[in-house]
């Protein structure tokens, strides 16, 4: 529904009203026709019909754009009176700016603040009813801290308010306990599973760590072995190699004394360690 012709002053341009409701244009659009509407009353007209309400033509939403500037501004410029003047406000404004005036006007009618208060008084007289509102809440006077209403007086008992709170803080402390100790113990128990399986992984490897180890023992024995009888060898070379030298040096000797004591011509051939042992102990022919 758009503004009522009666509140403004001065004369109201035809194409400036709503072809629906035949009021001043609220919030309005327009169509490719260029009539234009209320948004409200063309949305409801298009609800049940497809078609312009002025000159049938085919119309839907998505067609439906802002009004022309200029006629947005001529709507602006109107002059019109505040709703509350009924109640006795003789303010007159530009429609660009009655909203903002009447939700500040001191003669709009606003709902009491106490809650379950029935009564709409002016926003100029809010004050005075809220002073004397059945409604009204106030600390009570025996310094227990609690806002009560004045129908609620007769009913009130400081030391069962007090012990109503202190149940409640009660109640309330014990569930945010068990809540408390049920996280710690969810807590411990994820720390719990996780240790175990954190000692299974351990256990697993000190098991592989150990079979490496006894390998590693396994190889160095052998290694030992092996080590000790090749210095046996070494050993034993080395004796049979210094009892080569003897032997080399002996028949050096014997070539020598041969050479240098005898006449024959031909020279013996030096003997074989074996023919040595053979000849040890027989005299030189």
């Amino acid at each position: 529904m758009g503004y009522d012709t009666e509140r403004f002053v001065g004369y109201v341009n035809e194409g400036l009203l709503c072809c629906i409701c035949r009021d001043v244009l609220e919030d309005p659009l327009q169509a490719p026709c260029e009539h234009a509407f209320c948004a409200s009353c063309i949305h409801g007209w298009l609800v049940h019909h497809n078609s312009c309400p002025e000159d049938r033509q085919p119309l839907d939403l998505p067609i439906l754009r802002p009004l022309y500037r200029y006629m947005k501004n001529d709507l602006n410029r109107l002059q019109l009176h505040c709703k509350n003047r009924e109640y006795g406000c003789e303010m007159v404004c530009s429609l660009e700016s009655i909203d903002r005036h009447e939700c500040e006007c001191d003669y709009s009618r606003i709902p009491c603040s106490n809650s379950d208060c029935p009564v709409q008084v002016e926003r100029r007289n809010l004050n005075s009813h809220l002073a004397v509102c059945e409604y009204r809440s106030r600390e009570c006077a025996h310094g227990c801290g609690y806002a009560i209403l004045n129908a609620d007086d007769a009913q009130h008992n400081c030391v069962a308010e007090l012990r109503t709170e202190l149940e409640l803080l009660r109640s309330e402390m014990i569930y945010r306990m068990e809540e408390a100790k049920h996280e710690m113990e969810s807590r411990l128990d994820s720390q719990r599973r996780h240790m175990v399986q954190k000692e299974s992984i351990l256990q697993k490897e000190i098991e592989e760590l150990k079979s490496q180890m006894s390998t590693v023992m396994s190889d160095m024995h052998t290694l030992m072995a092996s080590e000790r009888q090749h210095r046996q060898e070494l050993e034993q070379a080395e004796l049979e190699k210094q009892e080569l030298l003897e032997l080399v040096k002996c028949l050096q000797k014997d070539y020598r004394f041969i050479r240098d004591g005898s006449k024959k011509a031909a020279i013996i051939p030096p003997l074989t360690r074996l023919e040595l042992k053979q000849n040890q102990g027989r005299p030189w022919l």
